[in-house]
């Protein structure tokens, strides 16, 4: 059976656009116009967004639309960060369409993810070139490829910000998958024999997204739990990860503007 179900799906027209959908939240008076970023990083984990909200100056955008939006009030041209709004492909891919409806142009993923390779410790960076298509949003996006591919030039700028900081880092591929629950030791050790770096939830449906809608998108990561040893080693709210996180942001920062 072919994914998508319907074969030629990609030769169609949707039936609902991103606008449509923001104009009719404007009618029920749940979305508020607001001036796009220049750039907008999206964020997942809760702990990230109350660093920034205790150590950076920010100001609250209220869209009415359940998410936590904040203009960086340090940053020119505006850049603004995004989280609150789950995790996991579909959910990121929602807000994605809607950011790009309002404007927003260019985007930075940052986030922790699952080392795969034995070399790896807590807190690494990984700054993702490619994202193995292992979930199933990206493929209502582009017809059927093993990959779908970051920003180049927002991939050339993160590798350049972390030299700056001298921060080590790996550059390469992450497995993205929607069921971590079925993670197998298989698949763990044939990504370890492709030197895949990582496993998480949005990359390769982001990737393609930003393809489809001509937007650039990147993404870096930092290792939160390792299952090099084909064990799972949680680590996600030790200091290591943590700090990971704190250069994530920083990188962004740099790199969009």
């Amino acid at each position: 059976m072919p994914f998508p179900n319907f074969e030629g799906k990609h030769q169609h027209d949707s039936m609902v656009s991103p606008q449509e959908f923001l104009a009719y939240l404007k009618e029920l008076g749940l979305y508020v116009d607001f001036d796009p970023p220049n750039a907008l990083i999206l964020c997942y984990q809760t702990g990230l967004i109350q660093y920034v909200l205790e150590n950076h100056k920010t100001t609250a955008i209220d869209l009415s639309t359940r998410i936590d939006l904040y203009m960086l009030d340090e940053t020119d041209p505006p850049v603004a960060i995004a989280g609150g709004f789950g995790i996991g492909a579909p959910a990121t891919v929602l807000r994605l369409e809607q950011f790009i409806a309002a404007g927003v142009s260019k985007f930075l993923s940052i986030g922790a993810a699952g080392g795969l390779q034995k070399h790896q410790d807590i807190g690494d960076i990984v700054v993702c070139d490619r994202a193995i298509r292992d979930e199933g949003t990206s493929h209502h996006y582009l017809e059927p490829s093993k990959y779908s591919y970051a920003s180049s030039e927002l991939t050339e700028r993160a590798k350049q910000s972390l030299e700056r900081l001298r921060t080590p880092f790996e550059v390469g591929t992450t497995w993205t998958v929607d069921a971590p629950y079925r993670e197998t030791i298989a698949e763990v050790m044939r990504c370890q024999t492709e030197g895949v770096l990582t496993v998480e939830m949005e990359a390769a449906a982001l990737f393609a997204v930003a393809q489809y809608r001509n937007v650039q998108m990147g993404s870096i990561l930092t290792v939160s739990d390792t299952l090099g040893d084909l064990t799972w080693n949680p680590q996600f709210v030790h200091a290591k990860t943590q700090a990971g996180l704190e250069t994530l942001y920083r990188v962004a920062v740099d790199v969009l503007t």
